[in-house]
């Protein structure tokens, strides 16, 4: 009975299964712990998304290669020749990409998009002139949902041009009227109040900058500020912007021109 159970076609598959789950769960473990040193160390939040989904792209291939070797080894053990059916893989491999031309395309261009970071779920993009979130990200396919609801499913190998909203902060620029009647200095003093209610805004990310008088016109000036904030979060700080500075006006029942405030945001 001990015989049977010490005869390596027995238990050299076992060994090799098990070899093969502590050598996936090292790895596994490697790749983790190096994931939250990273998170901890000051790497920005948009970098750490995109290594999250490198590192969860690794850890398929290497699960697969793994599973890959482990069979080959098992079927080594019960005698069957391995470099014949490698063989004959590498034959039926390709054959199998003749067959499969648009997947393997869709494939590759799932990896270069993720390795070349140009984009990753829950950025806003353009693709091919749509417009919307990424909320999901495959090596075959990319979805984007559009702000009506609208979903895009394409495949990875026909985007064609790709413009990542999210990659950058906006630099927003508002221009305003002012009354010839309020001077620079009470209006600078307005504004510092403004931007100090803006840091209390998280998509906010440094304090505004006063960049004065634009031009004059008639009764009136237009002073020019900028803020730089997350991208996408332009029209929420522009009605904030907005809000301070008409509780600032009222404060010292400073008359608010008529004119629709001037925006003008371009990328970092």
């Amino acid at each position: 009975m001990l015989k049977k159970i010490l005869v390596p076609k027995v238990y050299l598959p076992l060994i090799y299964l098990i070899i093969a789950f502590v050598i996936y769960f090292i790895i596994n473990k490697i790749i983790s712990k190096a994931l939250n040193v990273r998170k901890k160390s000051k790497v920005s939040s948009l970098h750490q998304k995109r290594e999250t989904t490198i590192v969860n792209l690794i850890r398929s291939i290497a699960k697969y290669i793994i599973a890959i070797f482990t069979i080959l080894a098992i079927l080594g053990v019960y005698g069957i020749e391995t470099t014949s059916i490698i063989a004959s893989l590498g034959i039926a491999g390709a054959i199998i990409g003749l067959a499969f031309q648009d997947t393997i395309k869709n494939l590759l261009s799932g990896i270069a998009i993720i390795f070349d970071n140009h984009y990753m779920q829950g950025d806003v993009v353009t693709i091919n002139g749509f417009r919307g979130e990424v909320i999901e990200l495959g090596l075959q396919t990319t979805k984007v949902r559009a702000y009506s609801g609208e979903v895009l499913i394409i495949n990875n190998s026909l985007i064609t041009s790709v413009i990542n909203h999210s990659m950058y902060n906006n630099l927003l620029y508002i221009e305003f009227p002012v009354s010839k009647e309020v001077s620079l200095e009470t209006l600078e003093n307005i504004l510092h109040k403004v931007n100090k209610k803006l840091q209390n805004i998280k998509e906010v990310k440094k304090d505004m900058e006063l960049l004065g008088i634009e031009k004059i016109d008639g009764n009136k000036y237009y002073y020019k500020v900028l803020v730089e904030c997350a991208s996408e979060s332009e029209f929420n700080v522009k009605r904030k912007f907005m809000e301070y500075l008409k509780e600032g006006y009222e404060e010292l029942n400073i008359s608010v021109p008529g004119e629709y405030l001037e925006i003008k945001n371009r990328k970092e």
